[in-house]
């Protein structure tokens, strides 16, 4: 490969996934607020208060952070994925570390988890990428990763201007020619 194709990250995905957050922090607050609300819900569990204010608590915390996380992507200059001769720079994610050399990568897959599509990079390293996450919540992330599904790294076009399946191919084919190469 000779040129660099660059892949900006898509403002109006960053801000429909802020909105989401912000409607998931919302109703987390409501469950809070509002528990005596459920006493005659069928399932028992779901009149529990504790369950509603646990639920509620964890809507606020999970939802505000990729909210907080997001806010602060729309504010970054630099492409979402960057493929080069050199590898794949992530920087379209919370778990991203940046450069991902092309003779680190064994594999890459498909994998699907409800309507959401995400490439699994294979490294035959993952510690040195999992040593490269800037905060422990970074690493923590990238370690469940890594348990879920055997790979500490992935790669989604949630929050860049690409669709996925064009992605697929795109790093497909980029992985195929540089591992030959290699």
């Amino acid at each position: 490969m000779k040129e660099k194709i660059e892949i900006p990250l898509s403002k109006t995905k960053i801000y429909l996934i802020i909105t989401g957050s912000l409607l998931f922090v919302a109703a987390g607050i409501w469950l809070l607020f509002n528990t005596n609300l459920y006493v005659d819900f069928p399932l028992k569990l779901f009149r529990n208060p504790m369950i509603i204010k646990g639920a509620g608590i964890l809507s606020i915390l999970f939802f505000g952070t990729i909210g907080i996380l997001q806010i602060k992507k729309l504010s970054d200059k630099e492409p979402g994925l960057i493929i080069d001769s050199s590898g794949i720079t992530d920087n379209s994610n919370a778990t991203s570390v940046g450069l991902i050399e092309w003779n680190d990568i064994s594999d890459i897959t498909t994998k699907q988890v409800m309507s959401t599509k995400f490439l699994l990079i294979t490294v035959t390293n993952p510690e040195k990428y999992i040593e490269k996450a800037k905060s422990g919540i970074k690493a923590k992330l990238m370690r469940t990763n890594m348990k879920m599904y055997g790979t500490p790294l992935s790669i989604t076009s949630n929050t860049l201007k690409y669709d996925f399946d064009e992605l697929e191919k795109l790093i497909l084919t980029e992985f195929k020619r540089n591992k030959n190469v290699g």
